[in-house]
């Protein structure tokens, strides 16, 4: 009977995150059609359904194929990405602050790649995404050796990885006034966005957002192991010299996707994780899923606004992600003053 009561609540628990899922995914397919009929031409719902089943090569049919739809997809698979880096760093750490904004992850995936495309133009941006990842990588070890000098704690860690991200946000800048007639698009794509992406960079980032899920998804019970405290995960026989390096490796992959498509989209890694937990998911395989399910959700209606609101003109993504992000983050710091003024 014991076993039998023990089961049924962890059943009862995954059929109702696998139904919340659904219903998220349902309604980022309900935003994405909605995305076909926004733009500088709108088209009504006939006339989209239309041009999405029955494309004929006419413009409301390049409209749809080559530009809305696979904008929107982009969309939902960058969210998504950030929202699984999220979720690992703050489990890798056990730090509600942690995400590839506070950690240095996105600045260093940056960094590197706008000195690329400004002192090496002829570089393919296939490169981009691998030399994202050592940028992200570097800048995440460097966070994580500052604020071991101060036990890791929330508190150091955020301020290692503000400090971090401002060193190479300020190089990042110098290469920005190096650059020239560039600018214009170089600070568009910083302030995090989908303009103009089609189907050749959602085929760039996917193999990075869909191989760092799987990895994450592969790993959920180092994952439940590591929820524990580094004692109990090393009395139960898991080796953290080997993977603690490994999830932060995991971690920094849809970063390095994400980064030369949409640029540091902000907020989404830190936000959709807290999200998630209040959706009390039952266990790490369960709250990846929910994380790109939301993160999706979340990016894809936070691109179709800013490509709505100043019609015919469209506002970087990362500025509606960063006013929604922004609100959780201050409430976050609230919720915690109490425990960072215990820190010595």
């Amino acid at each position: 009977m014991t076993a039998l009561a023990s089961v049924g609540p962890v059943r009862a628990g995954s059929g109702r995150a696998a139904g919340t899922v659904l219903v998220l995914l349902a309604v980022s397919a309900v935003v994405i059609a909605a995305g076909l009929m926004v733009g500088t031409k709108p088209l009504s719902p006939a006339a989209a359904l239309t041009a999405l089943f029955r494309p004929d090569g006419k413009l409301d049919s390049i409209l749809v194929w080559s530009l809305r739809l696979p904008r929107s997809l982009a969309a939902f698979a960058g969210g998504a990405g950030l929202a699984v880096s999220g979720y690992l760093l703050q489990a890798l750490t056990r730090n509600p602050l942690a995400g590839p904004g506070l950690t240095g992850v996105s600045a260093g995936a940056v960094a590197p790649i706008v000195a690329c495309f400004v002192f090496l133009p002829a570089l393919s941006s296939v490169y981009y995404p691998p030399i994202g990842l050592v940028g992200g990588l570097g800048a995440a070890a460097v966070t994580f050796w500052i604020a071991r000098g101060g036990n890791a704690r929330p508190l150091h860690l955020a301020l290692a990885g503000i400090s971090v991200s401002l060193f190479l946000g300020a190089i990042t800048t110098y290469i920005l006034l190096l650059s020239g007639p560039q600018v214009p698009s170089l600070l568009f794509w910083l302030s995090g966005g989908f303009q103009g992406r089609s189907w050749p960079q959602l085929l760039q980032m996917l193999p990075w957002v869909i191989g760092g899920t799987a990895l994450a998804l592969c790993c959920h019970r180092i994952l439940q192991i590591l929820s524990l405290s580094d004692q109990a995960a090393a009395g139960m026989g898991l080796n953290l010299a080997l993977w603690k390096p490994l999830l932060l490796l995991i971690a920094a992959l849809p970063v390095a996707g994400v980064a030369p498509v949409a640029g540091p989209v902000a907020f989404v890694g830190l936000a959709t994780p807290h999200i998630v937990r209040l959706l009390r998911p039952e266990g790490p395989a369960w709250s990846i899923l929910l994380n790109v399910a939301m993160g999706g959700l979340m990016t894809v209606s936070a691109d179709l606004v800013a490509r709505s609101i100043a019609l015919p003109k469209e506002i970087p993504v990362g500025i509606v992600t960063a006013l929604i992000g922004g609100p959780i983050f201050v409430y976050l710091v609230q919720r915690r003053t109490m425990h960072i003024a215990g820190d010595p």
